[in-house]
């Protein structure tokens, strides 16, 4: 089943949601964190410590299921996207490309280009982000810089 933007709601992310947004990276992301930098379990909780804060965040629900989070920064010369997480298992569902559709509108609605950074080792979410408009704009080491222009 395809999921549509109307399809997604999101919800303020709160303290009680720090495990939750802790398995998600691990869900999503173990796989790419381990081919840059190794996984060090303890080493990824304190880094989780250090990051959450419930008010950058929004959880993703489809059909009242939390299935990911993200964060979005509205900046006064776009707005970035600083993560999106998906869950394994609702992955490929057409919930990513929801929820990235739904920051371009929202951008679009203020004249912004949606910027963001992608793992190199992320092929994945490289073709959702190239299908969904994205170019790339430069790289570092680990990661590759894209922005969608304003429309």
């Amino acid at each position: 089943m395809t999921i549509t933007p109307k399809d997604i709601e999101l919800r303020n992310a709160t303290e009680a949601d720090r495990e939750f947004t802790y398995q998600t990276v691990k869900s999503a992301y173990r796989d790419y964190v381990e081919q840059v930098w190794g996984w060090d379990e303890e080493q990824q909780r304190q880094l989780q410590e250090e990051w959450f804060a419930p008010e950058k965040f929004q959880v993703i629900q489809a059909a009242g299921v939390d299935v990911g989070f993200l964060g979005v920064v509205h900046e006064p010369e776009c707005v970035r996207l600083n993560q999106i997480y998906l869950l394994l298992e609702h992955q490929n569902r057409g919930i990513g490309s929801a929820c990235v559709t739904r920051i371009l509108d929202e951008a679009d609605a203020l004249g912004l280009p949606v910027r963001l950074g992608v793992l190199k080792v992320n092929p994945r979410a490289m073709a959702l982000y190239r299908r969904l408009g994205f170019q790339p704009t430069g790289e570092t080491d680990t990661h590759v810089q894209m922005v969608r222009a304003r429309v």
